[in-house]
């Protein structure tokens, strides 16, 4: 039973650090010793015991955490930063042409540039935003 104990000791310490990395390989390695314990409590045997950890840590680590990290740490496709701001709508705040301009962006004040070379952008024109390149917004004129 003292192996059992010391499975059982292992898993929760796994699990208990996982919390510190994210990864969910020590989720994985920590459920694989809780089935080891078991196994010990269930037939006392330390190679049956190895045997039981191996293969539900490695089943778990090939089949379960490459679908936890899809659907935790990939997150469903939401957008942030300046990525968000592709597609949204702005407004010229002063003329905006390929060399420069500003424009009112999610309520603060950008420097912009139109998409296409000669294109000019009259103040108070809506705008959309194309892409974000480093600190300017490349727009052109909404639909």
């Amino acid at each position: 039973m003292t192996a059992a104990l010391i499975w059982l000791i292992i898993g929760i310490g796994l699990i208990v650090a996982e919390v510190l990395s994210g990864d969910f390989v020590l989720l994985m390695l920590g459920t694989g010793a809780l089935a080891a314990a078991g196994a010990e409590a269930i037939t006392g045997n330390i190679y049956i015991d190895v045997a039981v950890f191996a293969i539900v840590s490695t089943g778990m680590l090939g089949l379960v955490r490459p679908a936890l990290k899809r659907r935790f740490l990939a997150g469903p496709g939401i957008k942030t930063n300046a990525e968000a701001l592709v597609g949204s709508q702005a407004v010229a705040m002063s003329d905006v042409d390929s060399h420069g301009g500003q424009v009112k962006l999610a309520g603060e004040p950008w420097s912009a540039r139109t998409l296409t070379e000669g294109d000019v952008i009259e103040a108070g024109t809506h705008v959309t935003v194309v892409e974000i390149q480093g600190a300017t917004a490349v727009v052109s004129a909404a639909i």
